[in-house]
């Protein structure tokens, strides 16, 4: 038995409805009342968790449950947040959007329910007023354990609200905790694979404060505190697989800089906790790969917006691909993928020459590539595995490739969807899947294996 943590779970009617800018500003809010923060992120989602870094000053946590079942789930809950006064978690997509678009698997509801915490959904009222009330309504009476605590009204103008909390209040068994009045500019800009990185907004911290400020005079911050406080305890067990053996250290090299910052914490965390020694190095502005390392991990991120930048470091491309070509393991995820081709198309149509590893040419497509859950089989033995093997990952990704590979079949979760993917080429793995390492540990203890079989 572990002991909970005060929690709140931010949620939304639909993609688009605020979420992100209102899970900051209560962040950013209670931040400045001195609470100590943990913050989450639903589902398979890179950049929103960018934005709680930059709130919070540490990084933000990924539950899916997808990825894994109720128990580890509920202990990533747990381990992330034990030291903290009080944890948010901010949903994805609609509150019941999950697999397939008909089920709720793996949707910010199911996260509710399997980690019994109170949910407060956003409702953005442009366009409408007393029908948000019918909104309400229809998703508490949906949902069969009841997780809907409280609401807050989105671009709500401030006359509205006395009147639609009332009448809210008095036909649905909700509180409703605020209001959020139309903003004058955008806080929050977007690109091809979502939201802009919280580096690259003008004067971010400035827009924060002032949203805190905002919102608490227009937000209960108090009353959502004390619904926090109101989520039972959590019992949740250390998965078996942390308690092995730690291994002898290895080290092993992590792009991350601007093109490539796409990782999830967790991944990060198992790969330490199996033994892994992180040399995290810039393919942008650094000449060479770090000395003495036995392993290397591209993952994804914007490769596309500075494949000019990374193909003019002649002296990195040849590092990694010379290390690569002498047996260094490495695994490689979408935009990491898409650096190891022969040229890159950049978002102007230009191609650049890249490492050169892989036999291929990146490209930009008019559309979502590929987009969602999918498993994973292997159809030989690679570097994280052997042939049969299964993993969930994630593909999402604008760009595509000559060259995509045989090496699994990925399938749907729901359907009969399914087509060849990846490359592995005895000491590489490299495609556009995103691994998430909970869901399969082995993979990680694979991967480390053969780095520790290398000797730099």
């Amino acid at each position: 038995m572990m002991e909970g943590t005060p929690r709140i779970l931010l949620a939304a009617a639909s993609s688009g409805s605020g979420k992100t800018m209102i899970t900051c500003g209560l962040l950013e809010a209670w931040k400045q009342r001195g609470l100590r923060l943990a913050s989450f992120k639903c589902g398979p989602d890179y950049i929103d968790p960018m934005f709680h870094r930059s709130v919070l000053g540490i990084e933000s946590g990924n539950l899916d449950s997808f990825f894994t079942d109720r128990e580890t789930l509920r202990w990533l809950l747990y381990r992330n947040a034990e030291n903290a006064d009080l944890s948010v978690i901010e949903g994805v997509m609609g509150y019941y959007d999950g697999l397939g678009g008909i089920s709720a698997r793996a949707s910010t509801s199911e996260v509710a329910a399997c980690t019994d915490t109170p949910a407060v959904l956003i409702v953005n009222c442009r366009g409408m007023s007393l029908s948000a009330a019918a909104l309400v309504r229809g998703f508490v009476e949906y949902e069969k354990k009841k997780q809907i605590r409280g609401v807050i009204l989105n671009q709500l103008s401030p006359m509205l609200y006395a009147g639609l909390k009332k009448e809210i209040e008095a036909s649905v068994p909700v509180r409703v905790f605020g209001y959020v009045p139309r903003l004058r500019e955008p806080f929050l800009e977007s690109r091809h694979l979502g939201l802009k990185q919280p580096e690259e907004i003008r004067a971010l911290q400035e827009k924060l404060s002032d949203l805190a400020g905002i919102l608490s005079e227009t937000v209960d911050m108090d009353g959502l505190l004390e619904l926090a406080k109101e989520a039972p305890a959590l019992e949740a067990e250390r998965p078996p697989f942390l308690a092995e053996e730690r291994k002898t250290e290895v080290r092993v090299a992590v792009a991350r800089d601007e093109a490539f910052n796409f990782y999830y914490r967790d991944n990060l965390k198992l790969l330490e906790e199996f033994g892994a020694k992180l040399v995290f190095f810039s393919p942008i502005h650094d000449r060479r790969l770090p000395d003495s390392v036995s392993g290397l991990i591209l993952g994804g991120g914007y490769p596309e917006l500075y494949a000019a930048e990374l193909s003019e470091n002649e002296s990195m491309r040849s590092s990694i691909r010379r290390a690569i070509e002498e047996g260094l393991p490495c695994l490689a995820e979408c935009g990491g993928f898409l650096y190891l081709q022969e040229t890159l198309e950049d978002e102007h149509g230009k191609s650049w020459p890249q490492a050169g590893v892989l036999e291929g040419h990146g490209f930009r497509t008019e559309k979502l590539r590929r987009f969602g859950y999918v498993t994973l089989t292997a159809e030989e033995d690679t570097v994280i595995g052997k042939a049969g093997d299964a993993f969930p990952a994630h593909e999402f990704h604008y760009w595509d490739c000559t060259e995509n590979g045989t090496s699994f079949q990925a399938k749907k979760p729901s359907g009969k969807r399914k087509w060849p993917c990846m490359v592995s080429r005895g000491n590489l793995l490299a495609g556009f899947p995103h691994f998430y390492y909970y869901g399969n540990p082995d993979c990680v203890r694979n991967f480390l294996d053969r780095c520790r079989s290398v000797r730099p």
